[in-house]
């Protein structure tokens, strides 16, 4: 190994000794005592993946030494800003070749493929920025944050919208009290199971094509055909194999500032109502209602989260809205004691009754790089606000949801502890799943 990345591999491990606690803002760090180069890999460099990338990749310090992707017709954008950089279909075979070339990995795939992928990565020591939902099922997100601590790591999940103005604000507000004590939380998005795929069942089949290696694809999933334009790319997120519907797709976004500002992590249970689904693909319109202990922002022992997609809304005078207003397309409102807050999905905090608020001042918030803040932490030896820590109690409520949404009707009793439902086998066995081989996961002793 050349100085120079000796050097830097000793730089980043002493860092990572020095990183034990989670801060409340973003690392700054001075250029002067950044590394020369933060070595990062990617797997998924299309749609999502290229998001992440490139956005990390506009950090002064990061330099790209690998792409993976199992599709070759979309590794355009990245040979074009990031010329030169070696390709790969197997995430395995990257990690294996380029070993300690490595220092960070960008996972962006399929939800299926999140925790086969950020394990391998995070066993070998690197530190990892995964998109959202954190993990395909509960037993994975559990796993994620237990080796993310064991290897004292510097990790980051996808929601970037954790770090943008909007959310900190909102957070803020009720932390300072703004509504009072909250004492239930109702939060909603119009996009439903079944609008990417648009099916219930599984299509006719066909060859795979030259450029699309499926068996990767496929990964830890059980083995199916091809089927043209039901998949790869995107619509894999209504398939329950695959994807974790509306519910995962935009609970972790939505629910993030929930959970910042309440402060609440494992629920004590979970009850779906929705349309109907099938063994294959999420159901479309659900309501999810979610019961946690109560924290010192909520009025109550216990407080109702409630979830709604496909259309779904919350009524509407719950809100104190004024004449005219109506409740955001996306979003969370908070009903406190003393008033509400609506917090859009994206959109600044709005406090109701309007009257009341007429004079309130805001507090001071700032917004952030969600990506250049991981880059960040990890050259300083720190932990970010959005680390597996806090993402990996957030997902496993989200794949609760999910299990609840395929046996709805009943109230499921959660025990965090030992990662079972008290009241219902057949749940428990939807916490984990079983891998194909050479993709499983592996429990963290």
């Amino acid at each position: 190994m050349q100085k120079s990345n000796m050097q830097r591999r000793q730089f980043l491990k002493q860092s990572a000794l020095a990183a034990s606690t989670v801060f409340a803002a973003p690392a700054f760090v001075r250029a002067a005592s950044l590394p020369k180069e933060l070595q990062i890999a990617c797997v998924g460099v299309n749609g999502m993946g290229w998001a992440d990338l490139s956005s990390v990749g506009s950090h002064k310090s990061v330099k790209f030494v690998g792409f993976c992707d199992i599709d070759s017709t979309r590794f355009d954008k990245v040979d074009a800003s990031y010329p030169n950089t070696p390709h790969f279909f197997d995430y395995r075979e990257m990690f294996q070749k380029l070993g300690e070339q490595i220092d960070a990995v960008i996972v962006s795939t399929p939800d299926h493929m999140h925790a086969p992928i950020a394990m391998m990565a995070m066993e070998m020591g690197k530190h990892v920025y995964c998109q959202k939902p954190l993990t395909h099922t509960v037993w994975e997100a559990r796993q994620m944050r237990l080796l993310a601590t064991k290897k004292n790591l510097t990790t980051q999940m996808g929601n970037q919208i954790h770090s943008n103005l909007e959310y900190r604000l909102g957070v803020k507000l009720i932390h300072s009290g703004a509504i009072g004590k909250v004492r239930e939380v109702h939060s909603w998005v119009g996009v439903q199971g079944r609008q990417y795929c648009n099916r219930t069942d599984r299509p006719p089949t066909a060859d795979v094509p030259s450029n699309v290696h499926w068996d990767l694809w496929l990964g830890a999933a059980p083995e199916r055909p091809f089927a043209p334009d039901v998949y790869h790319p995107f619509k894999w997120r209504d398939w329950q194999d695959f994807g974790s519907g509306a519910l995962g797709d935009f609970g972790c976004h939505i629910l993030d500032p929930v959970f910042g500002a309440l402060g609440v992590t494992s629920p004590l249970s979970v009850h779906a109502e929705n349309a109907g689904t099938t063994n294959e693909v999420w159901p479309g319109p659900e309501t999810v209602s979610f019961v946690f202990p109560g924290t010192q922002y909520t009025a109550n022992k216990t407080i109702n989260i409630v979830w709604r997609d496909g259309g779904l809304k919350p009524p509407r005078e719950l809100a104190q809205l004024p004449e005219g207003v109506d409740l955001p397309g996306a979003g969370s409102l908070f009903i406190g004691e003393t008033g509400t807050m609506i917090l859009p999905h994206v959109g600044m905090p709005k406090l109701y009754p309007a009257e009341k608020f007429e004079t309130y001042k805001m507090p001071e918030a700032q917004g952030s790089s969600h990506w250049h803040d991981w880059v960040d932490a990890v050259i300083a030896g720190k932990k970010t606000t959005d680390g597996f820590e806090y993402a990996g109690p957030l997902s496993e409520t989200v794949q609760l949801g999910n299990i609840a949404a395929r046996l709805p009707g009943k109230e499921l009793k959660w025990n965090s502890e030992t990662l079972t439902f008290d009241n219902s086998p057949e749940a428990t066995r939807l916490v984990t799943k079983t891998y194909r081989k050479g993709f499983e996961v592996k429990g963290v002793q």
